[in-house]
């Protein structure tokens, strides 16, 4: 059952508003309903029932409205007036074309904090442009630091640009609002873009191009990107993989006690021209066992090594099973709220809402009279 008289999480009373959308506001979403939101999500008439294998729309409830409609216009206003804060992943104008830009409902609710989520950004030259998570990261310079050297850079899912510059800022950027909200009473706009989240986080990778390095210029040349033979994944013998991030000589000197590399070659990690050699040697020393090899002599220590695991390995993980990371809902395996908290820890508050199907008693319960 979804549990909407939440006593527990972070963020238990707030109420947010979202506007039924894809990829990065809806996983925001999730994030703030796990930490104890209540989050009503808008659909439109007619939207399918995702199941209970939508992960991302899990725990929430569902109002339907057609907001071309002058009455489900008013509606989704008076919604708006009650909740904290509001999200939406159109396009920029189209609120403002449907009367619920952030002028209109700001001065309805001056403390309203609207959060915008796009790839490009409320304006520039690309602002009306279609885009996806690839797009986005392409101009910011982190697709183009991705990669082996003599390919194409590969898609790294749409982790980087969707959830990690886009929901992830969204998210933040709403809670900043927020504290300014109730600390003075004024609501503001925030406009996430997924370009501009990826730049910031780019920042360390500025660091060290600016200070002599990173090659820009190049991939898998530098020590974060593959180029670095003691931070990079290597084959194994049974057509499985295994990671090592033996930056720090500390933790170098303990691979290099583990894996018994006792040559002088091995002395000098950080000559890059030498990179390519030990690559190579130590492609050839893991290929020799499978991964589980490994995983005995290296995970646990600090050499900074781990087996690389699919999805459905990654939940039969001792460390993962553990840390409960992964829990069954109704037979849906899926990802724990994140971050934990001491005292106020986030749930799961239900499945995935059937669309349309809590509207009566979200109006009850923020007090929306429905004539």
């Amino acid at each position: 059952m979804r549990n909407n008289t939440r006593s527990s999480g972070p963020l238990t009373g707030l109420r947010i508003l979202e506007f039924a959308g894809l990829g990065p506001a809806p996983f925001c979403a999730m994030l703030l309903n796990d930490l104890g939101a209540d989050v009503v999500r808008i659909d439109r008439p007619g939207t399918p029932d995702g199941g209970p294998n939508d992960i991302t729309s899990r725990g929430r409830r569902s109002i339907t409205l057609d907001l071309k409609s002058a009455q489900d216009q008013k509606t989704a206003l008076a919604l708006s007036g009650k909740a904290d804060a509001l999200l939406e992943g159109f396009r920029p104008d189209v609120m403002e074309k449907l009367g619920l830009g952030p002028d209109t409902l700001l001065a309805a609710n001056p403390r309203l904090v609207y959060g915008r989520m796009t790839g490009w950004g409320q304006d520039g030259p690309l602002a009306q442009a279609a885009g996806h998570d690839l797009n986005y990261i392409a101009i910011t310079g982190a697709l183009g630091a991705m990669g082996k050297a003599d390919q194409p850079p590969a898609p790294p899912l749409n982790l980087v640009g969707d959830y990690g510059g886009g929901a992830l800022y969204l998210a933040f950027g709403i809670m900043a609002a927020l504290h300014h909200a109730q600390k003075t009473g004024e609501g503001q706009v925030v406009d996430c873009a997924i370009v501009d989240g990826v730049m910031s986080m780019m920042a360390p990778i500025h660091w060290l191009r600016q200070s002599g390095n990173w090659n820009a210029q190049a991939r898998q040349a530098n020590l974060l990107d593959g180029g670095a033979f003691f931070y990079a994944s290597y084959a194994c013998a049974d057509g499985t993989f295994f990671s090592i991030g033996a930056i720090e000589p500390q933790f170098y000197a303990i691979l290099r006690e583990k894996l018994n590399l006792a040559g002088k070659e091995w002395d000098n990690p950080y000559d890059a021209e030498r990179w390519p050699v030990l690559r190579e040697k130590l492609a050839a020393i893991f290929i020799q066992h499978p991964r589980q090899y490994w995983q005995d002599l290296l995970e646990g220590t600090d050499a900074c090594a781990a087996g690389v695991m699919d999805m459905v390995e990654a939940a039969e993980h001792p460390h993962n099973k553990a840390r409960k990371n992964l829990i069954d809902i109704d037979g849906v395996l899926q990802p724990a709220p994140a971050p934990r908290f001491s005292k106020t820890p986030g749930a799961i508050a239900g499945p995935p809402p059937k669309p349309g199907a809590d509207t009566d008693d979200v109006l009850k319960d923020w007090g929306i009279n429905e004539a």
